[in-house]
Parts: C-alpha cells; sequence; structure tokens
C-alpha cells in the first residue's frame, strides 16, 4: 500500500480537493447538505456517524 496525497482548500462553502496530479474536484457545503462536482451525489449529514447520499444515476 502506497502513501496517497490529498489536499482540500475551503473558501467559504466551496471545497477545491486536489491530489498528487493536481486538481481533482470540487464541493459545495451549505449546512447539513453538500454536493461533489466529480462523483455528482448530493448528501446530507444526519445525527451521529450517518449520512445519507443520493447518486446522479439512481436519481432518476
Amino acid at each position: 500500500m502506497g502513501i496517497v496525497y490529498r489536499s482540500r482548500k475551503k473558501i467559504g462553502p466551496l471545497v477545491l480537493n486536489f491530489t498528487e496530479n493536481g486538481y481533482s474536484s470540487w464541493s459545495l457545503k451549505i449546512g447539513r447538505w453538500s454536493w461533489n462536482s466529480k462523483t455528482r451525489a448530493h448528501r446530507v449529514d444526519l445525527p451521529g456517524p450517518l449520512s445519507w447520499k443520493q447518486d446522479k444515476n439512481r436519481s432518476r
């Protein structure tokens, strides 16, 4: 197993994700709701260690 470089830069509700190859994706997080540009998935943080996720492919 190798070492993986990941970095995040937060600018208000916008989160930029970087890997060892450079820019990876961006996310938008407002309160408990978030959306990721790479997976195009909506996520809602629930109480405790739980969360709900809706993929773009399954929303139809």
